[in-house]
């Protein structure tokens, strides 16, 4: 593949003792060689970093950097931020802690900077309903109309170059939202692969049907538009969003 291309894997974390293992392991498991795994936990008061301390070994002897924070944040996006100023590859991914990466993950984001030299790449999305039910969200890209059903951020790489001049803001729930559209408007150069890299647990934080819940979602979504200088119109794709996932979640 020429010059080696390190995959630095990010996951913030907060009481996620019920589904952290798969994370890990989705790490853990990649079929990439070079690879440096961030945990960054917000002081979790279950067994959340303990499961994470107890894969030291196994992350030792597959020669992966294994790095594991446990301190006080305001949120998911600053622990982001946290852990992409710790990264040192080449290319950072984020995943959530009840996520997990598809095996080939790291190898298709470093095959693909190698082939398009990309700033941002996102591919397909698998996602898990409640009941059982496995969906496929398909990633595209679309020139003049952007929306986050094309868009899967547990797929997302950006290189570590981009994220020293874009960082999540941390102003509401919809700041990876932000990130994108900053920069998509800012022309960078954004690369597709139509390939299954992630899994997505639906019923988390993200897909919550609380009315109040929803409502702050709504206006997260709404505001990232408009503070990137788009139309009003957007009104009308965020409350299908919302609508879409009191039917999904």
């Amino acid at each position: 593949m020429g010059k080696k291309i390190t995959v630095s894997m990010i996951t913030a974390a907060y009481n996620s003792e019920a589904t952290i293992r798969d994370t890990i392991e989705g790490v853990l498991h990649q079929t990439y060689p070079y690879i440096e795994y961030i945990i960054v936990d917000g002081l979790s008061t279950d067994k959340t970093v303990e499961i994470a301390e107890s894969y030291r070994q196994a992350f030792s002897e597959r020669g992966y950097a294994y790095r594991i924070i446990s301190e006080k944040d305001n949120g998911i996006y600053e622990a982001m931020n946290k852990g992409i100023a710790m990264a040192t590859g080449d290319l950072v991914g984020l995943i959530n802690s009840d996520d997990w990466y598809e095996p080939e993950a790291a190898a298709c984001a470093a095959k693909a900077w190698q082939k398009t030299h990309y700033d941002m790449m996102y591919a397909d999305l698998r996602m898990y309903k409640r009941d059982g039910t496995v969906l496929v969200k398909k990633a595209r890209y679309r020139k003049h109309y952007i929306t986050t059903r094309d868009w899967n951020h547990p797929t997302t790489f950006i290189t570590k170059e981009m994220y020293g001049i874009y960082q999540y803001a941390c102003k509401g729930n919809a700041d990876d939202l932000d990130l994108m559209l900053r920069i998509r408007k800012d022309h960078r150069k954004v690369v597709i692969v139509n390939r299954i890299l992630a899994n997505y647990r639906l019923g988390g934080s993200s897909n919550q049907k609380q009315p109040k819940v929803a409502w702050r979602r709504f206006l997260s979504k709404y505001h990232a538009y408009r503070d990137n200088g788009y139309s009003r119109l957007y009104l009308i794709e965020c409350i299908l969003m919302e609508a879409g996932k009191l039917i999904l979640a």
